[in-house]
């Protein structure tokens, strides 16, 4: 029986010319990881670590102080949980129709169909953690008007490929690929501008709530029967030192872990390792496996699995 994958914290491999928004001032510096999947990232510099299909993709973004994420949507749902830093997440056409500050171990469920930002308004380095729902994420991003057009003026221009071309390189676009076209104000119309109670009330858990729920079995965060009642492709639960069991299991279709707090050890069938935050851990379908807290102390991770809902629409319809 294959062995979980490992993905260690201090090993993820950065790319900072993931997107569009790569030398716009604001957003020029942060560093985009691929996981699981292929991710939507835009550049073939990309480093995807591990290719194996889960029914969703895994990915991260690392900013210092004050860097942003370009308004963007997506076709599919999109969860992020704060791994480190303070976090303000917008949205709207503009990013002015809501937004929520989240701190480390809270999560945001984000509908299909709304442009949402993120900026990193702590005082160190920031890290949020990424699950896309689908195996090709949904196809892409679709960026506001105003992202593409301010790329432009700096250098990036987004073929209608789906791939980036950077004219501070000396590329342009290749013959048969025109620029992709702005969202019309007609096609815009189909972007809600969803109100802060609606998404914060509905789509944003807290850490140390999710925790006093998960003091003695796990805790379902997102799914069908979850604190945040969505299907969008797969399922979210908490465990904590309380929740935890060293009976193992295994699951029909591979799993993944993702230690928040504390340090853990996983055992499988002729193995183990321990694990620190911020490690990804992919846990192939039949293997039976136990995780359990190693040290002393606060210890947190979260679990992921695909289910068989489709990864899109969410909530939203």
């Amino acid at each position: 029986m294959t062995a979980p994958i490992i993905v260690r914290y201090g090993e993820l491999q950065p790319c900072k010319t993931a997107f569009i928004d790569a030398h716009t001032p604001g957003s020029n510096q942060k560093e985009n990881f691929t996981i699981i999947g292929g991710g939507v990232s835009e550049s073939a510099d990309q480093h995807v670590h591990i290719t194996t299909p889960h029914g969703f993709n895994i990915g991260a973004a690392g900013q210092p102080p004050k860097c942003r994420n370009s308004l963007h949507s997506h076709r599919t749902a999109e969860v992020f949980f704060v791994l480190k830093g303070r976090w303000r997440f917008f949205w709207g056409r503009r990013g002015d129709a809501g937004e929520v500050v989240l701190e480390e171990g809270d999560i945001i469920d984000i509908p299909t169909g709304i442009f949402r930002g993120f900026e990193n308004i702590g005082s160190d380095y920031g890290m949020i953690m990424a699950v896309l729902g689908g195996d090709d994420a949904g196809g892409g991003v679709i960026w506001a008007p105003q992202v593409i057009e301010d790329a432009a003026d700096h250098g990036l221009v987004l073929g209608d490929n789906g791939k980036l071309y950077d004219s501070k390189k000396g590329q342009s676009l290749p013959e048969g690929v025109k620029p992709m076209p702005l969202l019309t104000e007609e096609e815009l119309k189909d972007y809600p501008e969803l109100t802060p109670d609606r998404v914060i009330g509905w789509g944003v858990r807290r850490y140390w709530d999710m925790v006093a729920l998960a003091g003695k079995t796990p805790v379902t965060v997102i799914g069908e029967t979850g604190m945040i009642r969505d299907k969008p492709g797969f399922e979210v639960s908490l465990l904590t030192r309380g929740s935890a069991t060293e009976e193992p299991h295994e699951h029909d279709r591979p799993s993944v872990l993702m230690p928040l707090r504390g340090h853990w050890r996983l055992t499988w069938n002729g193995g183990e390792a321990f694990l620190a935050p911020g490690d990804t851990v992919s846990v192939p379908a039949g293997l039976r496996h136990a995780a359990v807290p190693s040290m002393e102390g606060e210890a947190a991770l979260y679990h992921v699995i695909a289910t068989d809902d489709p990864a899109g629409p969410s909530w939203l319809d």
